[in-house]
């Protein structure tokens, strides 16, 4: 264990450091495993693991999911949705903020990335409010915060790659997702009217309120369509998530072509962002591999279900210790990042907990409940500072705007994923209602 504590600590200095974090876990784990096997091992572990990650069926999913998102967002639908969102809430003070909080979501249900949503969104819905005189923070923090949408409402990558670590079932995962999701969006729709009804000055008090075009209704009617699609084929048994991937990357370029707004250019571009993103993803996963080997071998996950059952600690005290110690990452880590490095640590511990007792869970719904609150603390870490990942992402479109003001426009919605994550903890059954319905 302690070990594992010493290549915890190297790891943090190295991304302190700006050592990129796939390298950083990828020396840490490699240089660890030999001090500990031999060089030889090591060696041999780190090809196998880069092999089995590059030729992985299983992980096909994540670029084709990407593939898709950077597909639609590339053909414009994300106006439409923003506008169809605006005819609901622009007659309200802080509509706007509204719609752009009520769009990021389902573009998000379609996209799989909070990135990916917060980086368009904010060329959507960002002219707009300030055109209408909407101060700076609470527009960039509507956008920031339901960006972080992306990585709950399914189709999500980080759900994805939580299956794929834990061996839980994917489709059970997503339908998980729903209604947190859900909450999440309506949480947010809240603080905006909080924020604006304590500081009137943030959002004007006329009618924001923009038409609605007949290509906007078309784009919210593919997007809801092609939801209704994946999730339909995948809850119907028509095809497995990986194939949903596939057909849903399909139906986003015929759903471009249709709409005749995503040009040649703008198509090698979604291709070219995807290959990036994915190869960036890739080069996380194996990094987080050899590190999770180094760390599983030195002992510190058996120490801590030890140490769990030795003591009989409730289920409350160490889901609050794991949350404590995601939102203390948040600062520093990425939320894939954060992902691949903490859940091969945590999750044997759900099999130590007394869930049957407290919460009447079998290890197989407690596994997924686990995924949701980790997935919603990690929401958080994308607006947390000093790293809040979808805030850096906005910086970079808008660049006219400082970090500390996004930072204070995200506050509400910060205090309101408290809220969320506390709801999702206390009542397991948020989670898991649906997954039982189905």
């Amino acid at each position: 264990m302690t070990e594992s504590l010493i290549g915890f600590g190297v790891l943090l200095a190295l991304i302190l450091a700006r050592v990129p974090i796939a390298f950083a876990m990828a020396a840490v784990g490699g240089i660890g495993f030999a001090l500990l096997r031999g060089w030889e091992p090591a060696w041999a572990m780190t090809g196998q693991v880069a092999f089995d990650t590059a030729l992985s069926y299983s992980l096909s999913v994540i670029p084709l999911f990407i593939f898709m998102g950077n597909v639609l967002a590339a053909s414009g639908v994300a106006h439409g949705l923003f506008a169809g969102a605006n005819r609901l809430f622009g007659r309200t003070r802080g509509g706007l903020a509204m719609a752009s909080v009520f769009s990021c979501g389902g573009f998000s249900a379609v996209c799989g990335s909070s990135l990916a949503t917060a980086a368009t969104m904010s060329k959507v819905a960002m002219p707009s409010m300030r055109r209408f005189g909407y101060d700076d923070r609470i527009a960039t923090g509507s956008i920031a915060a339901g960006g972080t949408l992306g990585i709950l409402i399914p189709p999500s990558v980080i759900l994805i790659i939580y299956g794929l670590l834990t061996e839980t079932n994917i489709a059970k995962l997503f339908i998980a997702g729903i209604i947190p999701g859900i909450i999440g969006v309506i949480l947010y729709l809240v603080a905006v009217k909080v924020a604006v009804a304590l500081n009137p000055g943030l959002a004007p008090d006329t009618e924001a309120q923009e038409p609605m075009t007949r290509a906007d209704l078309i784009g919210v009617l593919c997007v809801l369509g092609l939801f209704v699609f994946i999730m339909a084929g995948i809850y119907g048994g028509f095809f497995t998530p990986t194939e949903a991937a596939g057909m849903g990357a399909g139906a986003a370029v015929l759903i471009a072509v249709a709409l005749r707004t995503m040009t040649l250019r703008d198509f090698f571009v979604a291709t070219y962002d995807s290959i990036r993103a994915t190869a960036m993803i890739f080069a996380v996963i194996i990094g987080a591999e050899l590190f999770t080997n180094f760390v599983n071998f030195a002992g510190l996950p058996d120490a801590l279900a030890v140490t769990v059952a030795e003591y009989q600690l409730p289920v409350w005290a160490v889901m609050a210790f794991i949350v404590v110690v995601y939102l203390i990452l948040g600062c520093v880590l990425e939320s894939l990042s954060m992902i691949l490095l903490t859940v091969p640590v945590f999750y044997p511990l759900m099999f130590e907990l007394p869930f049957a007792n407290e919460l009447l869970l079998d290890p197989e719904n407690a596994l997924i409940w686990f995924a949701i609150v980790v997935v919603v603390a990690t929401e958080i870490s994308l607006i947390t500072p000093p790293v809040g990942m979808n805030v850096f992402v906005l910086k970079g479109v808008l660049r006219d705007v400082s970090l500390g003001t996004i930072f204070r426009g995200v506050l509400p919605f910060w205090m309101a994923d408290i809220v969320r994550l506390t709801l999702l903890i206390l009542v397991p059954g948020l989670s898991l209602w649906l997954v039982g319905a189905m």
